[in-house]
């Protein structure tokens, strides 16, 4: 794939001195992502294209050309280098709009993102993907998009808003934006040969375009596999040793910074002294608005990767060149003739923070501000409550059993920050007729289908942090149905009552009473405010469900992946306990006394 120019003609003609180019940026030092060599130069911008790089980095005795522009933007000695690209992001982790999102990534000089919008996709089906192709449109910084692939993530497992097969996703593929197929999360599914999963891969294979992969701890055969069926990603490297299995048999690892999994500071250490592999990237994946405002988006990533070691030219490469190459995009991610004009001034190559940004030779960002101007738009996705709950009764949210003590199947989290969790056996009194879990460290666990269905399950759950109170979130991926966290049984009714009449979000309750709410009603995931907005009505729950004893990086989202049946090794959905590892269902209760 290539951007092509308004006019290619009269970018040739710009060149020749025919007519004088739209911008030319002077005094600066440019990053040479092909070369890694850094050295003095002008930049020729016309119909936002890169059209001739002034430079002499051999000191060869010539004469200087002089740049003739309607406008010259002097770079004052700083780092000349391309605008970063998102090599996997799912923009609603952000809970902002397109809009609100572009805003607040482009200052921290990402100019592109490859974004899998199957978070929505799970709630609104083809309109949602639509919704987030339309709204993105208009805005400071390039949204390319993939059609889901896994919607739900296994569709025999849980019950979700919408569930695409071959024809959702041809039918996306047809899109402007639409470059390739999003994250196969369901690689149980593509390397047993599921009927869904072989369709929707020989179609990307028809169609020639790329497949965005998600392999957490898949290795040897079943790796090599993967790979066979047409695979060519995977971001969800979370061992750096891992990574160079991956990269050494060719698979594109998307060294990931999210707010939940920071993970490229391992995979520089583990993969350093490669020889700039071809197949590592950088992404942000799930990224939430703290960090993006305060810590970064890509550059966050760049930043660690340059600390764990990595030459700084060399992380920037990874991170634009690299990155496009990736989605077959020939003509991004540098800073040479006939590429996009997507910059970004740095005073140095250790901050990574930009004074100027630069979206197809338009500036928009300074000093760390959007500075581009949005066109409002309206959809009516956003005025629409797509909270269904049938209703909920106290009595229906314990688990009943009749005898002494029950041996009981419990989710246990590995860690207070990790998604992992483990599988083991607890034995439970019984107190008129429920689980008594007032002498335990135990919550239920409920995750409730918010489509109409009706389902709902309920599980146990050591780890997740409680001490008191409880919460619940219709941020739960990737189907987000609504998921509840509790000892109380009245208060998870409370808290699912308050999201079913606001549109969804994320709440706590403690002493039978709602603290606070975090209010989401686009498609229950998303917020129509600002990013700063967004910042700080999350940090008001987040230090709520902190101080309950959720003491994590990000308290508000803990309840975001338990019900998501691709993160080994047991998880919870609207239709009962998992086993991610053998794709199967197990009861609650295995025994009673």
């Amino acid at each position: 794939m290539r951007m092509e120019p308004k006019n290619r003609r009269a970018l040739v003609e710009a060149v020749l001195g025919e007519h004088p180019f739209d911008l030319v940026i002077k005094n600066v030092q440019l990053v040479n992502v092909f070369t890694g060599e850094i050295y003095p130069a002008e930049v020729g911008i016309y119909d936002g294209f890169i059209a001739h790089v002034e430079a002499n980095p051999d000191q060869e005795d010539r004469e200087k050309i002089s740049l003739n522009a309607t406008e010259v933007f002097d770079g004052q000695g700083q780092f000349l280098a391309p605008g970063f690209v998102d090599s996997h992001v799912h923009v609603e982790s952000g809970m902002m709009t397109p809009a609100h999102y572009s805003e607040v990534v482009v200052p921290h000089g990402t100019t592109t993102i490859i974004s899998d919008p199957h978070e929505i996709a799970n709630v609104l089906g083809i309109e949602g993907v639509e919704y987030m192709h339309e709204a993105s449109y208009g805005v400071p910084l390039r949204h390319y998009l993939l059609a889901p692939s896994c919607v739900p993530a296994v569709p025999e497992l849980e019950g979700a808003g919408a569930v695409f097969g071959v024809k959702e996703v041809e039918h996306l593929l047809n899109l402007e934006r639409v470059i390739g197929i999003g994250e196969v999360m369901d690689y149980p599914g593509v390397i047993n040969g599921s009927k869904r999963m072989q369709e929707i891969l020989a179609l990307a294979l028809e169609r020639d375009v790329f497949v965005q992969g998600h392999a957490p701890a898949v290795r040897g055969l079943e790796l090599s596999a993967y790979l066979c069926a047409g695979i060519e990603s995977c971001h969800e490297t979370r061992i750096g040793f891992n990574a160079r299995e991956k990269l050494r048999v060719g698979l594109v690892v998307d060294a990931r910074e999210s707010s939940m999994s920071q993970n490229a500071a391992d995979i520089v250490k583990e993969t350093v002294e490669f020889d700039s592999p071809l197949n590592l990237t950088f992404c942000t994946d799930d990224r939430e608005p703290k960090d993006l405002i305060e810590k970064g988006h890509v550059s966050h990533g760049v930043r660690k990767a340059v600390a764990g070691g990595m030459d700084p030219v060399r992380a920037i490469r990874h991170a634009t060149l690299y990155a496009a190459k990736e989605v077959a995009i020939k003509n991004l991610g540098a800073i040479a003739p006939g590429y996009t004009a997507d910059l970004q001034l740095l005073p140095n190559l250790k901050d990574f923070r930009p004074t100027a940004v630069f979206l197809e030779g338009a500036l928009v960002a300074e000093n760390g501000v959007c500075i581009a101007s949005i066109e409002k738009q309206e959809f009516d996705v956003e005025s629409r409550n797509t909270m269904k709950l049938q209703p909920l009764k106290a009595s229906e949210l314990q688990i009943h059993v009749q005898g002494e003590k029950a041996k009981c199947h419990v989710i246990e989290y590995q860690s207070l920050n990790g998604a992992r969790t483990k599988l083991v056996d607890e034995w439970i009194p019984i107190q008129d007729g429920v689980l008594d879990l007032s002498q335990t460290d135990l919550y239920y666990v409920a995750v409730v289908n918010r489509y109409g269905t009706g389902d709902f399950a309920i599980g146990l759950v050591r780890g997740f942090g409680l001490e008191t109170g409880s919460v619940g979130s219709t941020v739960a991926h990737d189907c987000h149905n609504l998921s509840l966290v509790y000892r109380d049984p009245e208060e998870a009714v409370q808290i699912a009552e308050t999201l079913q009449k606001c549109g969804g979000g994320i709440a706590y309750a403690k002493d039978r009473s709602i603290q606070a709410v975090l209010e989401l009603p686009i498609a229950g995931i998303l917020s129509a405010h600002s990013g700063e907005n967004v910042r700080k009505e999350i940090e008001i729950v987040s230090s709520g469900i902190r101080a309950l004893g959720v003491n994590n990086q990000a308290p508000h989202l803990r309840a975001a992946s338990i019900a998501l049946p691709v993160i080994p090794d047991v998880k919870m959905s609207d239709l009962g306990m998992i086993d991610v590892v053998k794709q199967t269902f197990i009861p609650v209760v295995v025994t009673v006394e």
